[in-house]
């Protein structure tokens, strides 16, 4: 059995998005979010993408001194306060992992970066959080600096969700990279926008929703600027956004733009989040949408609440991945419980509660490939764990995930490329031990003396000489695994007790 964190009052999280990268310190009371204090910088992420699909050097500069001062914020917080999160440029950098290593240095906390239906996810759980809590089904649309997030959701419950890469910040440099601002860039930006949204049309018809939300910076200035214009009335409307179009056509230039209630860090980005948001409301027949504060930020913040509070979003996924796969219960829980048990030896008082988790995670999942084929069936689940869209976990959880279950069966030489992750490989063995022992399916007896210990150089696997002698297809097996451990530099002892 795992211990669930014990709550604490104070949570934060930071955003790292492709425009602004924001911190959020919370204050819990009961299960009500309060802000202590707020951080935004314009990093600009997205616009250091280089056209191979790198971060430029200034870039990763800039970033890493606003990382830097975050990180002086949450001097004193340990990591169950405190969750960050990578979006959409980080999932596109090629040399994203580099900077992600730096980055944590600087921050003094890990940073997840998470899939574009991921942060749909909880996106929604912000916003819902900070609208009534109507019965009414919700289409949220966030645009983000390198990605926009379609939600349709009820209640606190995200229905449908989708990513698509369109941006502010993106589509500022991709249509307008000369700043001029004419007609025919703001046309052709707003059908490349319509030719990517129309892929979902069929799922968010108007006739799936009946109030359209607004989140995020985007949102909020076209907002801002339309009500203090006098271009509409607190919501933002088709109409007004083309009266907001017109203006910035005549003054003609990024650089050139003053309107009323736009702020400066919002102008150099507002040409393509406006031509983005009247594809949307042309392309999903959008009459109105109103706007809320709640977004990102505040989802990873409720969704860390609720895994303090033991509503763990990934546990909901694993139990939905074993009805979808069909896995057998019985034989997951059985292997569970002894590589749990296993783990424990290895760790001694020194658990790692969240590669406990995930081991758990995996030992519940690892048969999931046999729905696709025996054969090579562990490779199957590794795959899908790796690329399937699992609410609630990081690409790195799923990475961690599938590199386990890669591990538990089969040649271990594929395991090479794991060497320099030594957290791993208590794990790897203690799943791979627990599904030997449970070959033949059924609770069979374990031995009366059994000990996992490791040393040095490897591991060491203790067992009762009675119950060997007794099982001889295991014993075939432990010592055939000896081999599959040297494969990978390891030495596997077996001993008799």
């Amino acid at each position: 059995m795992t211990h669930a964190t014990p709550p604490h009052t104070v949570l934060a999280t930071i955003d790292l998005g492709s425009n602004s990268f924001r911190l959020q310190v919370s204050r819990v009371v009961d299960d009500q979010l309060y802000a202590l204090d707020v951080m935004k910088e314009t990093v600009r992420l997205g616009a250091g993408l280089t056209a191979d699909k790198h971060l430029n050097d200034d870039t990763q500069e800039r970033a890493l001194a606003c990382l830097a001062r975050f990180g002086e914020r949450l001097r004193g917080f340990v990591p169950a306060q405190v969750r960050v999160v990578g979006t959409n440029t980080l999932r596109v950098a090629r040399n994203a992992p580099a900077f992600i290593s730096e980055a944590e240095e600087r921050l003094g906390f890990p940073i997840e970066v998470i899939a574009g239906r991921e942060e749909a996810r909880l996106i929604y759980l912000g916003a819902a959080h900070s609208l009534p809590d109507t019965k009414e089904r919700r289409m949220v649309v966030d645009i983000g600096g390198g990605s926009t997030e379609f939600i349709i959701g009820s209640h606190y419950k995200a229905l449908v969700t989708e990513s698509l890469p369109l941006g502010c910040v993106s589509y500022t440099m991709r249509f307008f990279p000369d700043g001029k601002l004419t007609r025919g860039n703001f046309r052709d930006a707003t059908l490349a926008a319509r030719n990517e949204i129309q892929r979902i049309r069929h799922e968010y018809r108007p006739s799936e929703w009946q109030l359209a939300v607004g989140t995020s910076g985007t949102a909020r200035s076209l907002r801002d600027v339309l009500e203090i214009n006098d271009w509409s009335r607190a919501d933002i409307t088709l109409a007004g956004m083309e009266q907001l179009r017109e203006v910035l056509i005549k003054q003609g230039s990024i650089d050139a733009v003053k309107v009323n209630g736009l702020k400066a860090d919002r102008a150099p980005v507002l040409a393509g989040g406006l031509a983005i948001m009247i594809a949307v409301f042309e392309e999903l027949e959008v009459e109105k949408m109103i706007v809320t504060e709640g977004a990102l930020r505040d989802g990873v913040l409720y969704d860390l609440l609720g895994r303090q509070r033991e509503k763990d979003m990934r546990d909901s996924t694993v139990a939905l991945f074993k009805r979808r796969y069909h896995a057998d219960t019985q034989q997951a829980e059985r292997v569970n419980q002894l590589a749990e048990r296993l783990y424990r030896m290895l760790a001694g008082e020194d658990v790692d509660q969240d590669m406990l988790k995930r081991l758990s995670w995996a030992a519940k999942l690892h048969e999931i490939g046999l729905t696709i084929a025996h054969t090579a069936y562990h490779k199957h689940s590794a795959y899908i764990l790796q690329n399937a869209d699992m609410p609630g976990f990081s690409k790195r959880e799923q990475a961690t995930l599938a590199a386990i279950v890669l591990g538990h069966r089969g040649d271990m030489g594929k395991m090479a490329q794991y060497i320099s992750q030594p957290a791993l490989w208590q794990a790897v063995v203690a799943l791979r031990v627990a599904v030997l022992f449970y070959r033949s399916r059924i609770n069979a007896a374990l031995p009366a003396e059994l000990d996992l210990s490791q040393h040095a150089r490897g591991f060491t696997l203790s067992l009762s000489g009675d119950w060997l002698e007794a099982n001889p297809l295991s014993a075939s097996s432990f010592q055939q695994e000896v081999g599959q451990w040297k494969n990978v530099g390891f030495q596997l002892d077996i001993v008799q007790k």
